[in-house]
């Protein structure tokens, strides 16, 4: 592809010199990064659960293969493309959702599952990307159209996804919705008052969550004094680090993945700090890091709110998520159920972060005399 001159104005050339492609690359290594850890961390799982040596690499290898062939094909698309397959998705996962709360497989008290051959599917993961860039056309609409009730739609549509994730329930999920969404009412005009009423009622929903969900309570409260409940994924991942020094003990070499109960999915920032060590994490908050940034580096100059709106949630999502993970793995914050996106296992999680950045970069797309590619 390299070779593609740029007089080419094919499908295939125009991607190609439009795209951006350091933030496709970070992404690539990310994929990379995800199919080593599988190699690492996913044998001793599966052994432990009862399944192959290789059923959980097999299943994440071809999880990651559709990742890539999605974030490529979801490039392509024009902007008004991404629209519509937000509308389309975004009316299929609402509909999966709420399914979820009758058919829906439940795991550890939370029914978020629905169970397909082979895999269970989380529809709420595919919320994410979808809200985002409905909310952020509908936001953008009610700016260039005053009398189009945009904002209030969107309103609408973030309550009916907040009942349903509160329902599962799935709080994490639903607070990571809740800030990108603020953030975005925020990009889009809304007055730093309302802004602040919105964190505050997100913060007392915070409260009602611990004081109403055990399961949030026992989080928190283990967060906050060790001497509490069972902290032995915690201190188990912090030793992983602690193993791990600088350098790592090398690739295959570590051990807690052995014991550690989700050392594939919610931990798996622990095995790449024990066989990887504290260069290895530092590089891969970097990656993280770069693609937020660049991201955001891409938007300058952006007239099309929409884009800088939808653009801006996406990056917000991604980076949470990445967050999440990494601080909770490191115990500095509560411990939440978030996959590492591209490294956890899961596929429900990894197919849904690669529509979110197939999203991202045909938006970010370079336009020339202002068409829309």
């Amino acid at each position: 592809m390299p070779a593609l001159s740029r007089a080419d104005t094919s499908l295939l050339g125009r991607w190609w010199w439009t795209i951006d492609r350091w933030t496709l690359l970070a992404l690539g290594v990310l994929i990379g990064t995800g199919y080593v850890m599988m190699l690492a961390a996913s044998p001793a799982v599966a052994e432990r659960i009862g399944e192959g040596h290789d059923a959980l690499i097999v299943k994440q290898v071809v999880f990651l293969a559709l990742a890539a062939t999605i974030v490529v094909l979801v490039s392509l698309f024009s902007p008004r493309g991404v629209r519509r397959l937000a509308l389309i998705g975004g009316v299929i996962a609402v509909f999966l959702t709420a399914l979820t709360l009758v058919k829906g497989v439940e795991i550890k008290g939370a029914r978020r599952w629905i169970a397909l051959p082979g895999m269970s599917l989380q529809p709420s993961e595919f919320l994410k990307p979808c809200f985002v860039v409905m909310a952020a056309w509908l936001i953008a609409e009610s700016k260039r159209r005053p009398r189009f009730p945009g904002v209030w739609i969107a309103a609408s549509v973030y309550a009916v996804i907040a009942l349903l994730l509160k329902s599962q329930p799935d709080i994490g999920m639903l607070a990571v919705i809740t800030a990108v969404f603020l953030a975005q009412l925020y990009l889009g005009g809304l007055n730093l008052f309302m802004v602040a009423v919105g964190f505050a009622a997100m913060s007392g929903a915070g409260v009602a969550a611990y004081l109403l969900f055990p399961h949030v309570h026992s989080r928190v409260a283990r967060f906050l004094d060790p001497g509490k409940g069972d902290h032995y994924q915690v201190t188990t991942a912090l030793e992983a680090f602690g193993n791990g020094g600088l350098w790592g003990r090398g690739p295959g070499e570590g051990r807690i993945k052995d014991i550690l109960p989700d050392a594939h999915a919610d931990f798996v920032f622990a095995v790449v700090g024990e066989e990887f060590g504290f260069a290895v994490c530092l590089v891969l908050l970097g990656v993280f890091a770069f693609i937020v940034v660049r991201g955001l580096l891409r938007l300058i100059g952006e007239r099309d709110l929409f884009t800088i709106l939808a653009a801006a949630g996406l990056l917000a999502s991604f980076g949470l998520q990445a967050f999440v993970n990494m601080a909770s793995s490191l115990h500095l914050i509560p411990t939440k159920g978030m996959t590492l996106p591209f490294i956890s296992y899961g596929g429900s999680s990894v197919l849904a972060v690669a529509l979110g950045m197939g999203m991202l970069l045909a938006l970010t797309r370079r336009r020339h005399h202002g068409e829309a590619l």
